[in-house]
């Protein structure tokens, strides 16, 4: 069965606000974008936001914060966002919490004439290692918690990120997120990877999109919202519908409703 999510509302900044709207529109979780202030690891409180989830019936995931760069060169900045991501492992543990959701940073780079020099790649084998590194961090923190860290495409995985990509998911600890509409902007350039490894694929960002416009409501846009419904089925995905506004997520609940193949 399909569990659908609403993302972290900036028109909703309790999360008390988000919890009865995700029951009044008969959603099943939260997804907590850690780059807001309420949603850091040292202003969550563990027993508040667990008597949320209970009183209103959901659950959350978690959006870590889309600066992430666990592979920065600077070993202080490097240090820093895989403590956040230790930290928000403890505290997915305690609120039984099954996702993170984060984005694989291509740091740096360098504009030349005729292209652009990624840093990560002209240090090919200094970026993978740390990555290597930061998959035993994930893998020592979660231990035996069923939590899974999913990696989201967002603007076309470089060669450099899908090497960092099958290094991860060497690990059960890593997993995939789709985000359907940030494919369909960049030309669906991600989709190939993605399905290559559709066996690690548990979570899913959904929204529409018309060319390079993107979250809008399902139906709004030009994407096969349909095939993408099918392969949530398949994978019993958790699946967000990252549209940015309320009223876009009332939409997106309403066009979710009219489609008699979804398994609620």
């Amino acid at each position: 069965m399909l569990r659908f999510g609403l993302p972290t509302l900036i028109e909703l900044p309790d999360l008390e606000d988000c919890a009865a709207r995700c029951r009044e529109l008969g959603l099943d979780f939260v997804e907590l974008n850690m780059n807001l202030p309420q949603y850091q690891p040292g202003e969550i409180d563990v027993c508040r936001f667990r008597e949320i989830a209970e009183k209103y019936g959901i659950f959350y995931t978690i959006h870590l914060d889309e600066n992430l760069n666990v592979s920065d060169f600077n070993p202080y900045i490097a240090e820093g966002y895989r403590r956040t991501v230790a930290e928000t492992v403890e505290l997915a543990k305690k609120l039984e919490i099954p996702v993170l959701n984060m984005h694989l940073s291509k740091g740096v780079y360098f504009t030349l004439p005729d292209r652009r020099v990624y840093l990560f790649d002209a240090y090919r084998e200094r970026y993978l290692a740390s990555v290597a590194a930061f998959r035993k961090l994930c893998e020592e923190a979660i231990g035996g918690a069923r939590i899974t860290v999913c990696v989201e495409n967002c603007d076309g995985y470089t060669d450099f990120q899908k090497e960092a990509m099958e290094i991860l998911l060497e690990s059960p600890v890593f997993g995939l997120t789709f985000d359907i509409g940030h494919d369909h902007g960049c030309g669906g350039v991600d989709e190939q990877f993605i399905l290559a490894h559709k066996s690690r694929l548990v979570h899913m960002h959904m929204h529409d999109a018309l060319g390079k416009k993107n979250h809008l409501p399902l139906g709004a846009g030009e994407i096969d919202l349909k095939k993408y419904l099918r392969l949530a089925e398949e994978r019993n995905c958790r699946v967000v519908l990252e549209t940015k506004t309320a009223a876009g997520l009332t939409r997106s609940v309403e066009w979710l409703r009219e489609q008699p193949t979804v398994d609620r």
